[in-house]
């Protein structure tokens, strides 16, 4: 009886696990209408230079500069508290609040789930798991296709 609850404890955490690796990127509603905003596209990744923190004298990650500084920092977890990860936006959330989901060309869809100092107006930082990605993205400007949560 035992070994048969540690087997199916596996498989569930084996196929519990793999679907939890990779989650999907976001969709827009069916049927919902986007509007296309032209918009400035940057790239951000979780390194201290994108993020804006550095490492302490023990080590632990701070806030490199601003009303924070030497505060600690969560690195990888955005303003919404969700984890950073290949669909992460970060946009001015007082034109495009979070879970608007936007189109972008060249990226895919992605999740508003982020913001930033810089970030206002039609300016967008799309995430990327490198620096060396995100330096190779650089600065566009597209028309991104922008689908607003339900108020």
């Amino acid at each position: 009886m035992k070994r048969r609850m540690l087997v199916v404890a596996l498989m569930v955490a084996a196929v519990g696990g793999c679907a939890m690796l990779r989650p999907s990127r976001p969709r827009p509603p069916r049927g919902a209408r986007p509007r296309t905003v032209r918009m400035e596209v940057t790239a951000y990744c979780p390194c201290g230079s994108c993020c804006g923190w550095t490492r302490n004298w023990w080590g632990r990650p701070v806030y490199a500069y601003g009303p924070q500084r030497g505060q600690r920092k969560q690195v990888g977890v955005t303003a919404s508290g969700t984890r950073a990860r290949p669909g992460t936006l970060a946009a001015d959330t007082r034109r495009f609040p979070f879970g608007t989901i936007m189109e972008i060309p060249g990226y895919g869809y992605g999740r508003v789930e982020d913001r930033g100092g810089a970030i206002q107006g039609n300016r967008l930082d799309v995430y990327f798991r490198s620096h060396e990605e995100a330096l190779q993205w650089g600065r566009q400007h597209l028309e991104v296709r922008v689908w607003l949560p339900d108020s």
